[in-house]
């Protein structure tokens, strides 16, 4: 060593393309020996994969614990980030590159210790007002160029940095408005102060080895706490007797639009499609390129963007430049520019190329030898076989079950499901066919550690399944939570599963003795019996088990009960829930009996009315109650000497479901006519919330179909006198029930005049 090693410090904006172009320049420039960036020194071991000819960003670093997988931090780098252009420029020129920052391993162990609810890598993008000292500290960049006059950070960063060619003095610069920031700003926290601390230890751990020319690439707000080394007595005092947690570390696929999150060392930018755009551009052609883009994307997607106005785009971006006092164009510029050229003023096309363009849809890759758990191995063989690869993009996927490759692309849907690995979501399937399953699917970089934290069940998707479903059942002890998890077993095709949570559920059956529970594990069986089939699976083993907790539901309802409003409203769902289950499986001695149970409800003194109007509507939509039957007992239920709260419960309850099945009901609509009729108006105006929450949850075409029927109520039955309204009725009295009636149903009622 020829003398004392010079240490080049350059503080740089995360993911910014104006500090990834100075950088480059000032490295080429400088030629260290070593170059040391700010990031995770737990990921030693995989940072040569970043050289890795198969490694294409966006990519983030993963540091995980491998005992609580949820306690991870994501390092997002893209081709722009600084932090990636340094480390390229290391392994190109061959030189040491290393990471500095305060170990993940330390930060763990701290955040345990303090009772941090959540891990460092969690996001957090919302706005809020912040004092300033917090702000100086957060978010530096914005304090500079609110200080220059700037509303925007974004714009007065592009200004001053990202379109700037000349990078002479740039990071001495940056380094003095840190400089003077950090005069006014409070101590660092703790935290703070550990992670500059260990910095310096590493700094000077380089001085050491005996490195004549140590380049420090880190976020600008750290140049001033790195430029002077001072000496390491304070800095050891501090760290020593750090504990430390055991971690682990990989490489993991990014995405554009997940470069906005604030994960790792805190930054992200809301446009990173713009981003790219800038560093791939030319001064004199990224305004032009970026309108050219939006142009193409439009005409794409089947819009038209003449050649025309995309030149008037162009010079409309360059007019408000001028007009701002700004020297080119910035985003704001060019997007109103193409909001009013090519959109012609419309925000719809807008949103498509704000949501390609300006933020991207891009899906980084990384090489097969990055490390995984034995897990992500399988679930990506399995992709592969399947041809069903991640992407970033949310797609539909309508699935046959009667083919072979679609029902394993079901299965493994599923099991993922089942391992709380959410790539898929179910949406309803159009047709009737029951060997129909549509689904959206979109991979988002945070099933990454969702699958480490599934790891612990098994190597394999199908066995960490089973595992987790039988962890699950044998901790579940309510009914309708064991067959549910008993229909995903069935779904997801894991007959080891299946056959313990039948077990499962016989137990808990033979033990239920809320009707309630029993009525609501229901649906998810029958929809095994009804689908099993399909899948390949045995529906025998589920009827019997179905059947039991029928028969012992259908006693549970012959028992006399006093409800509450809300224990009613609770009812009457768990009802529907056995309803629909018994409708779906169609078995005709079954459903018989179920209409008879129905039927018992229907007229039970001293049940709740809201009950008792649900179980008259449900047998109104199976066929086993004709419109004189429903007269009669809506005439009952109806009666002046029924509490009025009563009566328009049950109301509510058989007004649920579709309003066309109650158009043709004459002797319910004259039943509630009378009813109406004989309220006094103090009575009326206590009940018409009631009755409005009644016929609120009817479509537009329905209500306006029932206001007809409240206008033309005319003819009745045998045992309800015939009224001619043009004769026997009395206006005077009408005209104060009608407006009403109009305002309960949501429809305009005219008159004889037809106003």
């Amino acid at each position: 060593m020829t003398g004392a090693p010079s240490v080049s410090i350059y503080g740089i904006r995360h993911h910014g393309p104006g500090s990834a172009r100075s950088l480059l320049t000032a490295l080429h420039q400088y030629a260290p020996d070593i170059v040391l960036i700010e990031g995770p020194p737990d990921a030693a071991d995989v940072l040569p994969l970043a050289g890795h000819e198969a490694m294409r960003p966006p990519v983030a670093l993963l540091v995980y614990q491998p005992d609580q997988p949820r306690r991870s931090v994501f390092y997002p780098f893209t081709h722009y980030s600084p932090e990636w252009q340094a480390i390229g420029y290391a392994l190109t020129h061959e030189v040491p590159v290393r990471f500095i920052d305060l170990p993940a391993m330390f930060r763990f162990a701290l955040e345990a210790k303090d009772g941090a609810d959540s891990p460092e890598g969690s996001v957090d993008d919302a706005p809020s007002a912040k004092p300033l000292d917090q702000a100086i500290h957060e978010a530096p960049f914005e304090v500079l160029a609110h200080a220059a006059g700037y509303a925007d950070a974004d714009l007065w960063w592009e200004q001053v940095f990202e379109r700037r060619r000349d990078t002479t003095d740039v990071f001495a610069a940056i380094a003095e408005g840190m400089t003077a920031l950090r005069e006014t700003a409070p101590e660092p926290d703790r935290i703070e102060h550990m992670r500059e601390a260990y910095m310096r230890q590493m700094i000077r751990g380089a001085r050491r080895e005996g490195f004549e020319r140590i380049a420090v690439v880190c976020g600008a707000w750290h140049v001033p706490a790195l430029s002077n080394i001072g000496p390491a007595g304070p800095d050891a005092e501090l760290l020593k007797r750090l504990k430390r947690v055991k971690v682990a570390a990989t490489w993991i696929p990014w995405t554009s639009a997940r470069l906005s999150y604030r994960s790792g060392y805190g930054a992200g930018v809301r446009s990173p499609g713009w981003h790219e755009h800038l560093w791939r551009s030319s001064a004199a052609e990224y305004a032009s390129g970026w309108v050219v883009r939006a142009a193409r994307l439009l005409r794409e997607e089947g819009l038209s963007a003449p050649s025309s106005n995309v030149i008037d785009a162009v010079r409309l971006a360059e007019a408000l430049a001028a007009l701002r006092g700004l020297s080119a164009p910035g985003l704001n510029e060019l997007s109103e520019s193409i909001l009013t050229t090519l959109c012609k003023g419309d925000p719809t096309p807008m949103r498509l190329i704000r949501d390609k363009l300006e933020i991207g849809d891009a899906l980084g890759d990384v090489p097969e030898v990055a490390p995984v758990v034995p897990l992500q191995a399988d679930i990506s063989a399995w992709q592969r076989r399947l041809r069903l690869l991640p992407s970033p993009e949310q797609r539909a996927l309508d699935l046959d079950l009667r083919n072979e490759n679609d029902r394993e692309r079901s299965r493994l849907l599923h099991r993922m499901l089942a391992l709380d690995i959410p790539w898929g979501a179910q949406r309803r399937a159009t047709g009737r066919g029951t060997f129909r399953e549509a689904w959206s699917i979109q991979w988002q970089p945070e099933l990454s550690v969702a699958i480490i934290d599934a790891a612990r069940w098994g190597n394999t998707v199908e066995s960490a399944a089973v595992a987790r479903l039988r962890a699950d059942a044998s901790a579940a002890s309510e009914l309708p939570r064991l067959t549910e998890l008993l229909n995903g077993a069935v779904l997801a095709a894991l007959p080891e599963a299946i056959a313990y949570l039948l077990q499962r559920v016989r137990d808990a059956s033979a033990g239920a003795t809320d009707v309630r529970r029993l009525l609501d594990a229901l649906p998810p069986l029958a929809q095994v019996a009804r689908y099993g089939d399909v899948r390949e699976t045995d529906r025998d083993q589920v009827l019997p088990v179905f059947d039991t907790i029928f028969e012992r539901a259908v006693v549970g309802l012959q028992i006399p009960v006093s409800l509450d409003d809300q224990a009613a409203a609770t009812m009457v769902a768990s009802i529907g829930h056995g309803h629909e289950s018994i409708v779906l499986l169609d078995r005709t001695g079954q459903r018989a009996a179920w209409c008879e149970v129905l039927r018992g409800l229907g007229e039970r003194d001293g049940l709740h009315a809201l009950v008792r109007g649900w179980c008259c509507r449900l047998l109104l939509e199976e066929g086993a109650l004709d419109s004189a039957e429903l007269g009669r007992l809506a005439r009952r239920s109806l009666s002046t000497a029924n509490p009025t709260r009563e009566a328009a419960n049950w109301v509510e309850g058989v007004t649920r479901g579709s309003g066309l099945a109650l158009l043709h009901q004459d002797q319910l609509w004259h039943a509630l006519d009378d009813w109406l009729r004989e309220l006094d108006t103090g009575v009326f105006i206590e009940t018409l919330p009631l009755l409005r929450r009644a016929f609120s949850g009817f479509a537009g075409p329905e209500r306006r179909a029932m206001g007809e029927k409240v206008r033309t109520i005319g003819g009745r039955s045998n045992s309800l006198p015939l009224i001619d309204p043009k004769e026997q009725l009395d206006r005077e009295r009408a005209n104060l029930v009608l407006p009403v009636l109009s305002q309960i149903l949501g429809v305009k009622i005219e008159d004889e005049h037809g106003d």
